[in-house]
This record gives structure tokens, C-alpha cells and sequence, in this order.
């Protein structure tokens, strides 16, 4: 592909006045919104031929959505002439649409990628070689973590939309109820998790569970891996968990179950996704584990009672387990009938610190640190809790992390089912840990 070379936007500082604009999210965006849908069907140009129509899609909720427009107004008074339709839909059915619009020969332009199906698209071509585009694309605030988080070989195909991690949070309201102290986020174990969780369970009379988290999360399960010394998907595309972790990780959530510290076999149904119809906010659960961008979110629905602290074990295992993440990452589809315009739109969202204000942390801390520096002041405090929780762990010595190799995304339905037959103890640990891996294996090998 030939094209003008086109250089990346400057980053400028943030004004008052786009302060401002920033913050009044719900004034700016909702009559953009209007434009907005679910289930995206197809983008399209200016039908006046005047101007350059962006299809942009991803996977949130409405809050999600009201926060991305008001910086895509922002860019929108910057570019004349490009306007960008913007679609989101629930993260359930997103990459079966998503595939459908590949397969009918009609991608979006900009679009947001999941860790474990990007290697799908990069195989087939489908995604910008994002390495060719060093002139209109700066990744150079990046990490070198974050920078090469979607490397294929010697191309990268993705950029953080966010920076995140998994932490665990606790009702600190409850602990001083039931007397019972709020460990050290900085030298708890599994084993303390677990003496938290009996003693809240016990004090309250089974009102309120201990802890509670789902054994199938992948994200969840990463980290114990890690821990043990073993990556759960290795740099050459195999799987590198064992059967003995995966045991290990369903004794670990059996036995607090025993206890009484975890709830039951089938609690955890028929739930909403939001914070606010979480457990933990019902006050069903003292503790539990979040992807550390939603902070403020199930904060505000705990009023204000929550401590962040990282995942146990992380002084007592072999190695790290935690790692900087990403919720999703930026993609751009190799078929863009308008790549210049979705690269601007993406080194805007990625290196602009009003794109970044406007957004908040809807997708995780700005992956461009001077950015996530320039912004934390102005954020909400949880945010700026949420912040300085990520700015802290990349300054350590944590393991990367890894694409998932093709046919990986197959891995979630079988963790997920074999996770429930354990729950209900229609089969061993060790059983369902070893039916595991030959089915992972299985699909990653096919």
C-alpha cells in the first residue's frame, strides 16, 4: 500500500477550556450518541463525497460510549471533514459480529481487538501491520511492554486501548463490622485470602460471604499460573499451564468453599454485569477480584468503602504473577478504505492527554505514561487510586503479557464448563484439570 506520509497529530497539553468540555460528558456527547448503535451493521463515506465517514466499533456499555464521544468531538473540531460512526455492542456476541463483518468483506476501520483472537485476524492479514506506519503512528511513550503487547514476528498489530491489571477489592465497612483486619495487599497469600474470608463468613452468621470470584475468569487463573513459575500460554504458541496448577487452582477455591468462605455451588448466576448489580454491592460478598480500571465504578456502588489491593500470593510464589494488561486493544483493518484518517484517529486516542481526559479510565490507565501522568490530577480520586496502582506495577519486575496463540480462545469454553462440573462435584480437580489439557492442547494444536 502506498500512501502520503501524514505526521501524527502533536500532543498538547490540556487546556481549560477542553477541561471543561471533558467533564461536562453528559451534556457534550448525548446528542452524538443519537448516532450511535448497537449490533453495528456496516460503515460508509460522506454520501456528499465531501468528506471521509470512519466506522468505529467496540465492545461496552452506554458509559463506555458517552465517554469515547466526547473525544471524538474533540477530534472531529480538529479533522473537518471526517466524521466517524461510531458502534458498540455488549462483549458477549461482539466477535461473532465482528467475524460476520470481516467474512462479508466489509471490516470496520477502527476497531477493538481482544488479546485472545487477535492472532486469528494477524494470520489471515486482515489487520494493519501497525510497524509500517512508524510516521503517522508514535508509540514511542509506550512501554516496550506495552509497545509490543500485539507483536506477530516482527509486526505488531494492535496498541493498548488501556493499560489494566486484575486486583482484589475489600468492603473495608464490613471488615470493621465483623472486626476482622484488612490484610496487607502488599504481602497477603492465598492462605490469608482464605482466613479473611472464614472469619468475615463466620462473624456475619453466613450473611455475607468472605470472597468470591470465578474459577473459569481467565485473567484470574493467569496469575496463579504465573506464580507457580509456568506462563499459561508459552512465546512459541503452546499451552504452558500444567494439569497439577490447574488442580491446584480448583483445590484452592474448593477448599474456601468448604470452609464457608466462598459461597456456594450455583451463586453465582444470574447476575448482572455492571457494578452496580455486583455482589460485593449488594453486600453478598466482603471481597473480591475487578479489573482495576472499573475502581471507580464499584466504588461508587459500595459507597465509597472499598481498599484496592493486589493479588495474593505475589510475595510467596515463585515468580510475579500480576502483569500490565491491556482491556482491549486498537486495531485497523488492513481493508480500511481509509487508513490515513483511522491511524490520526488512533495516535489521537493513544498520545492526545484531552482524548485521554475525556475518556477517563473507562479502558484502563493511557497507555502513554507522560499522558497518564499529564491527566491523573484531574481525575476523579478513584481513578487517580486506579492510576497510581498501574503506574506503580510497571515500575516492577513483572512477567509480559503474552498473545494467545491461534485457536486459544477455544481455552474459555473448556475452563468454563469443566470449572462448573467441579463447582457442583460432579468431577475431581484432578480430573477436570487433566480433561483440560488435552482439550487446550487439543485446539491449540488443530
Amino acid at each position: 500500500m502506498t500512501t502520503a506520509s501524514t505526521p501524527p497529530t502533536p500532543r498538547r497539553p490540556v487546556s481549560r477550556r477542553n477541561l471543561m468540555k471533558a467533564g461536562g460528558l453528559g451534556l457534550a456527547a448525548a446528542p452524538a450518541l443519537a448516532a450511535c448503535g448497537r449490533g453495528f451493521g456496516g460503515g460508509g463515506d460522506d454520501e456528499s463525497g465531501d468528506g471521509v465517514t470512519l466506522n468505529m466499533v467496540w465492545w461496552g456499555d452506554a458509559t463506555r460510549a458517552e465517554k469515547t464521544q466526547a473525544a471524538l468531538d474533540l477530534f472531529k473540531e480538529q479533522n473537518e471533514g471526517v466524521e466517524i460512526e461510531v458502534e458498540y455492542q455488549d462483549s458477549g456476541p461482539y466477535q461473532d459480529k465482528l467475524a460476520t463483518r470481516f467474512a462479508a468483506g466489509d471490516p470496520p476501520d477502527l476497531m477493538a481487538m481482544r488479546m485472545d483472537s487477535l492472532r486469528e485476524y494477524a494470520d489471515r492479514d486482515a489487520l494493519l501491520d501497525l510497524n509500517e506506519y512508524a510516521d503517522r503512528l508514535d508509540l514511542s511513550g509506550l512501554s516496550d511492554n506495552a509497545a509490543t503487547i500485539a507483536e506477530v514476528g516482527e509486526s505488531v498489530y494492535g496498541v493498548p486501548a488501556g493499560l489494566n491489571t486484575v486486583g482484589f477489592v475489600v468492603r473495608q465497612d464490613f471488615a470493621e463490622q465483623y472486626g476482622v483486619a484488612v490484610p496487607d495487599g502488599d504481602t497477603w497469600s492465598w492462605d490469608d485470602l482464605a482466613a479473611f474470608a472464614k472469619a468475615i463468613t463466620d462473624a456475619s452468621g453466613g450473611e455475607v460471604y468472605g470472597t468470591g470470584f470465578e474459577a473459569q475468569t481467565l485473567a484470574n487463573i493467569l496469575v496463579f499460573t504465573r506464580q507457580r513459575g509456568e506462563n499459561f500460554f508459552t512465546e512459541d504458541d503452546r499451552l504452558g499451564v500444567t494439569a497439577a496448577t490447574v488442580q491446584a487452582w480448583f483445590e484452592l477455591i474448593n477448599g474456601m468453599r468448604e470452609d464457608g468462605g466462598f459461597p456456594p455451588a450455583g451463586f453465582f448466576e444470574n447476575i448482572g454485569g455492571s457494578a452496580d448489580q455486583s455482589y460485593i454491592a449488594q453486600g453478598k460478598l466482603a471481597s473480591q477480584i475487578i479489573p482495576t480500571n472499573n475502581f471507580l465504578g464499584y466504588n461508587e456502588a459500595c459507597g465509597g468503602t472499598l481498599a484496592l489491593l493486589r493479588m495474593p500470593g505475589e510475595t510467596q510464589g515463585s515468580r510475579r504473577g500480576q502483569s500490565v494488561d491491556c482491556p482491549h486493544l486498537w486495531s485497523v483493518a488492513s481493508a480500511s478504505k481509509h487508513p490515513e484518517e483511522a491511524l490520526k484517529l488512533l495516535d489521537f486516542l493513544l498520545n492526545d492527554a484531552e482524548a485521554s481526559l475525556a475518556t477517563g479510565t473507562t479502558r484502563g490507565v493511557p497507555a502513554n505514561a507522560e499522558v497518564a501522568e499529564e491527566i491523573k490530577a484531574s481525575l476523579e480520586p478513584d481513578d487517580q487510586v486506579a492510576t497510581d496502582f498501574l503506574i506503580a506495577l510497571q515500575g516492577e519486575d513483572l512477567p509480559r503479557s503474552l498473545l494467545y496463540p491461534p485457536g486459544g480462545s477455544a481455552v474459555f469454553d473448556f475452563l468454563d464448563a469443566l470449572a462448573v462440573e467441579v463447582e457442583f462435584g460432579r468431577i475431581s480437580p484432578a480430573d477436570a484439570a487433566a480433561q483440560f489439557i488435552e482439550q487446550a492442547e487439543g485446539a491449540i494444536a488443530g
